[in-house]
């Protein structure tokens, strides 16, 4: 049996574009150099299987479109038009304010020994009360804890401090 040929979406996992085109995932990396912990074969598990074209596209700043028409210009597909971009908040909130920070969480720590913060995250976002705000601070933007706030009809806020690190506030109103 013929083996099917994955299209290059903005909703592919990176996991499934790494093994369906292992050659890609230098090309990837070098356009989004945070996936350059693809290395790590723990992240590899776990982060590149939840993240999307789109989410890394996000996390290297760079466009959506951009990144999904070079990937699939290198295995010959069709470019197409995304119709760009992501729905992250870059502006503050009028919610925000310094003293309704109720929990902060560096998970610069927890990457670096190749632990996975997904689940401590959602379960203090779960747990947090309203009207509070949690502070989360990143190497890179965590574009699928972002999402997954989202879909907990939570709001947020990312501020890009320097360089390698990103603070994302969450707000539960």
């Amino acid at each position: 049996m013929e083996k099917t040929q994955l299209i290059i979406t903005p909703k592919t996992k990176v996991l499934e574009l790494i093994e369906a085109y292992p050659h890609l995932e230098e090309v990837l990396i070098k356009h989004v150099p945070a996936f350059s912990k693809l290395k790590n074969p723990l992240l590899r598990r776990t982060v590149a299987k939840i993240a999307t074209l789109q989410q890394a596209a996000s996390i290297g700043n760079v466009k959506t479109g951009d990144l999904i028409n070079l990937l699939r210009k290198e295995v010959g597909q069709e470019l197409i038009n995304t119709g760009d971009e992501t729905a992250y908040n870059t502006k503050k909130p009028l919610w925000f304010e310094e003293t309704l920070i109720e929990k902060k969480f560096d998970i610069r720590e927890m990457l670096a020994a190749g632990e996975q913060p997904v689940n401590q995250v959602i379960s203090d976002l779960t747990h947090l009360n309203q009207g509070k705000i949690y502070k989360l601070t990143s190497p890179f933007l965590p574009a699928p804890l972002i999402d997954k706030a989202i879909s907990l009809k939570i709001d947020h806020w990312v501020l890009k401090d320097r360089e390698n690190l990103v603070l994302v506030y969450f707000y539960k109103g």
